[in-house]
């Protein structure tokens, strides 16, 4: 299992005792301790060490994070020490007195970790591969998850998170954690977000708590990293980290953009305000034309998975550039849109919780200042929108029940063949923690839609190259913290993120500041799909014998839509493309060709041993 996991210069280890054994492998100084009857692994990086050594009694100078995991566990129990921990990762902790086994991972699923069981025997790993390689696991497809990601939005393809793209292989969700003991398994949830007053302090207050906790969580972070890179789009969540680092440390640092040819959404003016007050040197990473179906090969050999969105592989050619540039951190911005209401639909949620409270005179002042900030050629702002959206993605009759976007999620279903999965019977599960639509949305996004296929995207990436990936808006005092601002914080006066831009006063520049439009982090891959190569080679794909006989896409429809896209591309069509829909097909075949199908002639071929004779 550790030797599939290939990287230059890794080091590994094996812990063992009584009926387990632990595995490390790793670019770093190695992330395993023995303590006692218990033995840790820890694939991540603790950042309150002070607060844990003095729990623990442990010598900082010589203690390891996993030393301080085995420590935490011997002394206070799973609850209390993985509930103690500020940090990201995935962990594995056996006690052979108890005969017990535990897997944990941190509260927003930062670190992946998998499990199967078989033969009365349970396995485990950061990583898809290392599950395949071992010979109890199975290729076998999640019939569900592979039309999930060929006919639904990216959004939903984790929304059953204790799944994966294999029928027999489990995910452990964020903020869980499992026990194996007696050959019984069990799955709970240590920490969670639950319904609590909102804040009453004003704005200010509340701005200047938030200001010290995002520096605080950017300066622990600052601390444990190696050779630091920061992400910079034209947002306000990548410059605001950057930004904390640099009032912090007092030196300007190194920043990474992913630029374009194709300005749909390049970023490049926006970004110039960060430049000279908080960049030592800016590394613009220039796109053009790339080779899809190349770099989707190599992106799906680092994630042994489809990959949600062409925005990352814009990240994955950063990511390279970094690595090559001798940085082994690469701060980012993910989780801020989340905690600070920025996506652009979080309005409507915003308009339910102001209508079902009726302040209607407050309500039409926030749709008139988003329809003037806010309006788009194609994804028009008015007031029947509001009500025929409101109808469509919240109920008004029951505090905070939100439905899923029907109109979204089933966009492309009939592209994808029912035989092989019936997309319309799946179930679609929405949480409801709060009364808040707001807030239920967000947490939705936390947990079962935009942020677990960013994270683990990211974290693929970054380990394909020998770079840790840190994004501190998912320090668990903030999310609580932000959770609890009253909405008006968040969005006001059409606006987003009014707590943190208030925050941010005098640590980002003005202009960056006070920015009300974004372009938003995406590529131009419907230009890319239309490229005559690009476009050639889809083609080719979509009428290949292979594809057809996997039976997982209607052709006929899929044809129809390349046709329709070249066409809204080609006449600049004031019309949605399908770049989304095909982005996922090419990942999905590629996937089936260089993870599934290799897999499964593996298995057939070890289960079929062919004995040659002769000379």
């Amino acid at each position: 299992m550790l030797s599939s996991v290939v990287m230059t210069g890794s080091r590994d280890t094996v812990l063992a005792t009584g009926r387990c054994a632990l595995g490390w492998t790793g670019l770093d100084g190695v992330n395993a301790a023995e303590l006692g009857s218990i033995i840790a692994v820890l694939d991540g990086l603790f950042y309150n060490r002070r607060e844990l050594d003095e729990l623990t009694g442990l010598d900082s100078s010589v203690s390891t994070d996993a030393m301080r995991l085995a420590a935490l566990f011997r002394l206070h129990g799973p609850d209390r020490a993985l509930n103690a921990i500020n940090g990201d990762f995935a962990a594995a902790v056996y006690d052979s007195d108890a005969d017990t086994l535990w897997l944990a991972r941190d509260r927003f699923g930062v670190r992946p970790l998998y499990y199967t069981e078989h033969d009365q025997c349970i396995t485990f790993a950061s990583r898809l591969r290392s599950l395949l390689e071992f010979g109890g696991s199975s290729p076998d497809v999640n019939r569900r998850f592979v039309a999930t990601f060929a006919g639904g939005h990216y959004r939903h393809i984790d929304n059953a998170p204790d799944e994966s793209p294999f029928a027999r292989v489990r995910q452990l969700p964020a903020a869980s954690v499992l026990r194996s003991h007696d050959g019984s398994i069990t799955v709970r949830r240590y920490w969670d977000l639950a319904e609590a007053p909102d804040h009453t302090a004003n704005e200010k207050e509340l701005a200047a708590q938030y200001r010290d906790l995002l520096l605080d969580a950017v300066s622990r972070r600052f601390a444990a990293a190696k050779s630091p890179a920061f992400t910079l789009s034209g947002g306000l969540d990548s410059s605001s980290v950057l930004s904390c680092a640099v009032a912090r440390s007092g030196a300007k640092q190194h920043a990474y953009s992913s630029v374009y040819t194709d300005l749909t959404y390049d970023e490049t003016a926006e970004i110039r305000s960060m430049l000279d007050s908080k960049v030592a040197a800016w590394h613009p990473v220039r796109i053009e034309t790339p080779d899809i179906f190349d770099i989707v090969r190599r992106m799906v050999a680092a994630h042994d998975e489809p990959v949600a969105t062409a925005t990352w592989l814009s990240h994955f050619l950063l990511s390279e550039q970094v690595a090559r540039d001798g940085f082994k951190t690469l701060f980012g911005g993910l989780g801020g849109d989340e905690l600070n209401a920025g996506e652009y639909e979080y309005f409507y949620f915003l308009f339910a919780d102001l209508r079902r409270a009726g302040r209607e005179a407050e309500l039409q002042h926030e749709v008139l200042q988003w329809m003037r900030h806010h309006d788009h050629p194609i994804y028009r702002k008015s007031r029947s929108v509001v009500d025929e959206t409101l109808d469509r993605v919240v109920d008004l009759e029951q505090p905070g029940v939100c439905r899923p976007d029907v109109v979204r999620m089933t966009r492309y279903y009939s592209a994808v063949n029912p035989d092989y999965f019936d997309l319309a019977c799946d179930r679609h599960v929405m949480d409801r923690p709060f009364n808040s639509y707001l807030k239920n949305r967000t947490y939705q996004d936390l947990f079962r839609e935009t942020a677990p296929c960013c994270l683990r995207a990211e974290d693929r990436q970054g380990m394909a190259y020998g770079i840790r990936q840190i994004d501190p808006f998912f320090d668990h005092r903030l999310v609580e913290f932000m959770f609890r601002v009253p909405a008006n914080m968040k969005i006001r006066d059409g606006i987003t993120k009014r707590l943190l831009r208030e925050a941010m006063r005098g640590i980002l520049p003005d202009e960056t500041r006070t920015r009300v439009k974004k372009t938003g982090w995406n590529a131009p891959a419907h230009v890319w799909i239309c490229d005559r190569e690009i476009a050639g080679s889809l083609g080719d794909l979509i009428a290949s014998r292979r594809f057809r006989e996997r039976g997982i896409f209607n052709v006929k429809e899929v044809n129809r839509l390349f046709d329709e896209h070249r066409k809204i591309v080609r006449d600049g069509l004031v019309a949605e493309n399908h770049m989304m829909f095909f982005w996922q097909l090419i990942n999905l075949e590629i996937w089936f060709e260089e993870v599934v199908d290799q897999a499964t002639r593996k298995r057939e071929k070890s289960a079929n041993p062919v004995h040659a004779s002769g000379a």
